[in-house]
């Protein structure tokens, strides 16, 4: 009879622990992935989806698309701490460098430049013209479209009336309406506007070139999960399947087919940090 008893508590532990080993083998962490909004929401999720679903098949992470209805919102979340990844270059102010984001890699493209464009057919040939016109940028989170673009016009005291169009199509929009006499702009997103809207535009300014934006990770993600993550980035480039994914994703939004992802350890974002040290107040 003491057998049977030891033998049946024993079977009782066992049927719990196999009750509980399912759910303990669910709880492994799904970490937010927030990209700023480049583009519109439903070609931002087609761009993002497939690379994510990549990223998390070759890391072994699980990641998922968080992202916004405006680049401003999606910012949002990552100051409220409501993400772990992002890809984007709105945390290198000095308010926001204590927050700990760690940057680990960055798309591979030619450089990017800070732009204001106009319509080829416009009128307006120099900045100067658009004084008191009116303006569009994507948003007040826009680094390279709109606070750097913005920073010219006032460094120069051109006065225009800001319109924001909740990310970069939604400026372009804009314009191509003709509810704006120009567009703040970055200019790998000018380029893929031009290609898929078949636009010619003209370039009143442009910056310095600039590095196209960060993938970081929250100070929260464990060193084993984000090493993992950062290596099926920099990887992806490099395996047959990763590249046609990069190259359809990147067709989509006029990219080059071989815009992949790099290692990065953040030193290529000084200008970005730089900027803040000489931007109007209002920008800063």
């Amino acid at each position: 009879m003491q057998h049977r008893r030891q033998w049946l508590s024993f079977a009782a532990a066992t049927l719990a622990l196999a009750a509980v080993a399912p759910s303990l083998a669910q709880e492994a962490p799904v970490y937010r992935f927030s990209p700023v909004n480049q583009y519109g929401l439903e070609l931002t999720a087609r761009y993002w989806n497939p690379i994510i679903e990549y990223i998390t098949a070759k890391s072994g992470v699980k990641l998922q698309l968080k992202i916004g209805r405006t680049s401003a919102d999606t910012t949002a979340y990552v100051l409220a701490n409501e993400v772990e990844f992002v890809f984007s270059n709105h945390l290198f102010s000095p308010d926001r460098d204590h927050l700990g984001w760690k940057v680990f890699g960055r798309r591979q493209t030619p450089p990017i430049h800070s732009q204001i464009v106009v319509l080829a057919d416009s009128p307006y040939q120099k900045l100067e013209q658009l004084a008191n016109q009116s303006v569009a940028f994507p948003g007040p989170e826009a680094l390279v479209a709109y606070k750097f673009s913005y920073a010219q016009l006032l460094n120069r005291n051109i006065p225009v009336e800001v319109v924001f169009g909740g990310n970069m199509d939604g400026a372009f929009a804009q314009l191509a309406s003709g509810r704006v006499k120009a567009v703040g702009a970055n200019s790998q997103l000018t380029e893929g506007w031009v290609k898929r809207e078949g636009k010619k535009i003209r370039v009143l300014w442009q910056s310095d070139p600039l590095y196209d934006l960060a993938l970081m990770a929250s100070k929260n993600v464990p060193e084993k999960d984000l090493k993992a993550v950062a290596k099926a980035f920099a990887d992806m480039g490099k395996d047959v399947q990763g590249v046609k994914i990069l190259a359809a994703s990147g067709n989509l939004v006029g990219l080059l087919p071989n815009a992949s992802f790099v290692a990065s350890n953040g030193s290529e974002y000084v200008s970005y940090r730089n900027f803040y040290k000489t931007a109007p107040p209002n920008l800063r």
